[in-house]
């Protein structure tokens, strides 16, 4: 490989590249993809570079980022000041930082990484301190395939997703005893998200480190990725060096997040190798759609004639720097695809940003059509239409949050849909959240509002862990709270239904990142326990706190968490049995690789969205899917 080749003019070259590799869409501004149309447009070839671009027998011929040490991108290391450090290697000095247990911030192809030493248990909880992140996992990258299996279990699938062209970062289990890793990289769970170097930058430097390297995406909570150094700047209270280079990212885009389940890929970040993805359709549009997706997990789309364009993931909506970025992404599309929409379509949450956005661009050209589009009716579309399914179908849609047509938090809901309708035939019963936003973030709430359900006022004086995690003023407004419902919004979701078992078992009480209980919970699942809570479904309405009340005179935390994964997929199947359409699923919840692996179990013919999202990156799919049947 010319990489490690030392007579060969690109021997360490850090931004080596060929036409089958190399960036593409973070440096192009316009289509066709043109030197002109890149970042790559203020590097002028060298004559070698222009022989080999111009050459059609060339492995570089029209290869857009070609470039070599004498006329491309260059890379620069500076400190935490903003000084720039004197040095004619900036790799081998990055290397020996790393080697020192520094943090660094290192620039890669869609935007910047954080990244340290993984064996280090010091640096890695300094990272966590800095970048206050209590113990959501970080990703880890690792210089082969043999140091991946020296980590975790990799199947063959597993092998081939690492180093594919795609380079996701994909989870994988954990040998129960791993020495090369500190426990702090990822905490209190069986999964541990890997990925290969993707650059010559990665390769360079992991291949003479030797040891697993922390890459966590930079960025400050609730914004984009930093892909500026301004903006990489604003954080250099968490890094100690920054590994830069002069080659602009136009588009950020961040890494794409896979796992393997029963030998099928299912996604849970379409990114970097992924993204824009290209959906082509059956039939034709003839209006020209742009979809505004959901406000977690954001992505748009926009459809003409036959096809549909999906945005890479841009993250939630819920700082004034995320909502701009969303904004690019679509001026992005716009320009690349010389694309105006007839029809805007979004979610019906008004308190969405992308609502609040799509409102904003009717009253800016009333010519624009707006639609809104039910959440969970949006992410059953999305899965039929990603596997083609036919006429009707029972929608099975699990996820957090989603707002309902009567205006409640709806997250547990079965339909009865085509493309063109829905009916909701069932769903779980309401509860309230307690605090409203506060109780997303704490699971005690969720599991204190069903306690209050089936124990009223008693539950004051009663005793267990999620009681406890209280103080008797807090239970006494809470109760008031429940009572009276104030600030308690009713909700059917089913990954608050996560979140109260985490609570009463005492798994957690607070979480510190979104699906926190349920991987907390998978982890737990023993495979031997077959049993099930029994249920009631009355009048289309699962009661979840009479199985709650089951759990509560059980002391085994491992056979309570397998009964209640066991319970989901049983209520699952019992309804499909009254209804026998194909079953489709999506939401947030079935990204659980235990739900999967049971679902599939008990429902072979279920269909469940493989190599795509079935969390709320899939909603802007399918909103544009909700509007083919009326054009």
């Amino acid at each position: 490989m010319e990489l490690d080749d030392r007579s060969n003019r690109r021997f360490n070259y850090p931004f080596i590249n060929c036409t089958n590799c190399g960036v593409r869409y973070s440096i192009i501004k316009n289509l066709p993809y043109d030197r002109d149309q890149t970042s790559m447009r203020s590097f002028k070839m060298c004559k070698l570079c222009q022989n080999e671009y111009n050459d059609p027998k060339d492995r570089r011929y029209h290869a857009q980022p070609i470039g070599c040490f004498k006329c491309g991108p260059k890379l620069s290391l500076f400190a935490s000041d903003g000084k720039e450090l004197s040095t004619n290697d900036p790799i081998t000095k990055a290397i020996h930082y790393l080697k020192e247990g520094k943090i660094l911030a290192i620039k890669g192809v869609g935007g910047y990484h954080l990244m340290c030493d993984a064996t280090n248990a010091k640096v890695v909880s300094k990272l966590r301190e800095r970048k206050r992140r209590a113990s959501k996992p970080f990703a880890v990258m690792v210089k082969d395939i043999k140091m991946a299996k020296s980590l975790t279990r990799v199947n063959r699938e597993e092998s081939e997703l690492l180093s594919s062209k795609y380079r996701p970062i994909v989870l994988l289990k954990k040998h129960s005893n791993i020495d090369m890793l500190c426990k702090e990289v990822a905490p209190n769970i069986k999964q541990l998200g890997l990925f290969l170097p993707y650059t010559p930058i990665h390769y360079l430097l992991l291949k003479e480190l030797n040891v697993p390297l922390v890459a966590t995406s930079a960025n400050i909570s609730s914004e984009p990725l930093c892909i500026e150094k301004n903006e990489i700047m604003r954080l250099n209270s968490v890094w100690d060096y920054c590994l830069d280079n002069n080659r602009e990212i136009v588009n950020s885009c961040d890494d794409s997040i896979v796992f393997v389940e029963g030998e099928e890929t299912f996604m849970l970040r379409a990114a970097r190798g992924y993204s824009p993805t290209y959906l082509k359709q059956q039939r034709e549009s003839k209006r020209k759609v742009l979809a505004l997706g959901a406000n977690q997990k954001s992505t748009v789309a926009i459809a003409f004639e036959n096809s549909v364009v999906l945005s890479p993931h841009i993250g939630d909506l819920n700082s004034i720097a995320s909502v701009e970025h969303f904004k690019e992404n679509i001026l992005t599309l716009k320009r690349l695809y010389n694309f105006e929409p007839d029809v805007v379509v979004c979610d019906k949450h008004p308190n969405y940003e992308s609502t609040k956005f799509a409102i904003e661009l009717k009253e800016k050209n009333p010519k624009i059509e707006l639609v809104q589009i039910q959440h969970h009716y949006a992410h059953i579309l999305a899965t039929v239409g990603l596997v083609g399914v036919k006429g009707r179908v029972l929608g099975v849609s699990f996820d957090g949050t989603g707002y309902g047509d009567d205006g409640n938090l709806w997250g547990g809901e079965f339909m009865l849909c085509d493309d063109s309708n829905y009916e909701r035939v069932a769903h779980f019963k309401y509860f309230k959240l307690l605090g409203g936003q506060k109780a997303i973030e704490e699971p005690r709430r969720v599991a204190l509002s069903f306690l209050f359900e089936l124990y009223g006022k008693e539950v004051l004086e009663m005793q267990n862990e999620t009681i406890n995690s209280f103080s008797k003023q807090e239970l006494k407004m809470l109760y008031i709270s429940w009572k009276k419902g104030l600030n308690a919004p009713l909700s059917s979701s089913c990954g608050r239904l996560f979140d109260a078992v985490a609570s009463l078992l005492d798994v957690v009480q607070v979480t510190s990142y979104e699906g926190e209980s349920g991987l907390l919970l998978e982890s737990i699942y023993d495979e031997q326990i077959d049993e099930y809570y029994a249920f009631t479904f009355e009048n289309g309405v699962i009661d979840f706190s009479t199985i709650f009340r089951e759990m509560l005179k059980e002391s085994n935390k491992q056979r309570v968490v397998s009964k209640f994964f066991n319970t989901l997929i049983e209520i699952i199947y019992e309804i499909s049995q009254k209804y026998k359409l194909p079953l489709v699923v999506s939401g947030g919840v079935f990204q659980n690789r235990i739900l999967i692996r049971l679902l599939k179990k008990r429902i072979p013919d279920a269909i469940i969205p493989k190599n795509f999202l079935s969390n709320d990156g899939a909603i802007a799919y399918g909103q544009v899917l909700s509007l083919f049947s009326k054009f």
